[in-house]
């Protein structure tokens, strides 16, 4: 507490230093494993992992699953809406898209294309109506 009142006067004392908190306990790798395997495969038997299932397979608790899902955004227990993509590289591409946001190269540009699906030209199932007086073909 000396040290800080000496190095930054009454600034030093009025606030806690910060502190490196407690280490991860699962290395990156563990945590890739764990998201491959609840984005690739399902448990035998089974449509969807559950916390309790995942634990099991991989060992963790199923705290420490519910951590690693929420940090990823998946939820497959929404087996209607989770969708992943069939690329094996998708991980690693979300990782190199993400950095350049988060941490981009000094004097770079980054442009971003996105089809909204808003506008997405579709096939009609029936023909469009006939023109009348004063409407226009839809």
């Amino acid at each position: 507490m000396a040290g800080a009142f000496l190095e930054a006067g009454f600034a030093g004392i009025e606030k806690d230093a910060a502190r490196p908190g407690r280490r991860k306990k699962y290395s990156r790798a563990k945590v890739a494993a764990i998201v491959r395997k609840t984005t690739t495969e399902t448990p035998p038997g089974q449509t969807h992992w559950s916390r309790t299932t995942m634990a099991r397979a991989t060992g963790v608790s199923e705290a420490t699953i519910g951590r690693i899902w929420r940090a990823h955004g998946l939820k497959p227990h929404l087996f209607k809406t989770f969708k992943v993509s069939n690329d094996p590289l998708f991980a690693e591409k979300l990782e190199e898209i993400v950095g350049l946001y988060l941490h981009p190269p000094e004097h770079a540009v980054v442009f971003c294309a996105d089809e909204k699906s808003q506008i997405q030209a579709l096939d009609r199932t029936q023909p469009g109506l006939p023109l009348k007086r004063g409407r226009a073909e839809r």
